[in-house]
């Protein structure tokens, strides 16, 4: 990784807004909803904080992952990477930097969703992840 690149955790209020530009021009796969919402970060980061990581260049986000761990899994929610930084190492030393993280928690098992529209199941499977024969079921609750 290029000594300029930078990790380091979330910091509320002011990276909000880069990350979610982030996400919204990541390209198909990530999903914004109510959940990814201001009030509802700023509820995630009670839980663990350090499980939401940023990849600076020259002061700039140009990538970010979100995690989380419940006690007995982790999960990874949104990973993205700005497509001019894409192709050398942020996603995967975002992923890196997040499964040691969880690892130090005690998560022995983590998961991830990837939407059909989303291309990123090859990045995945190269750093290690492998599709589940599982179904998925979701309700709203609010």
């Amino acid at each position: 990784m290029n000594p300029s690149l930078t990790i380091r955790e979330f910091r509320y209020p002011e990276d909000y807004q880069a990350v979610i530009d982030l996400w919204a021009n990541a390209g198909p796969g990530i999903h914004l909803a109510k959940s990814d919402a201001e009030p509802e970060i700023k509820k995630k980061l009670q839980r663990d904080p350090d499980l939401f990581l940023v990849m600076e260049a020259e002061d700039k986000i140009i990538g970010a992952v979100l995690g989380g761990y419940d006690g007995r899994r982790g999960m990874v929610y949104h990973l993205a990477v700005t497509p001019k930084y894409q192709h050398h190492g942020i996603g995967k030393a975002l992923m890196q930097a997040l499964e040691d993280r969880l690892r130090r928690k005690g998560c022995l098992k983590a998961y991830l969703l990837v939407t059909k529209d989303n291309d990123a199941a090859n990045f995945y499977e190269s750093i290690g992840w492998g599709e589940m024969d599982l179904l998925i079921f979701g309700k709203e609750l609010a």
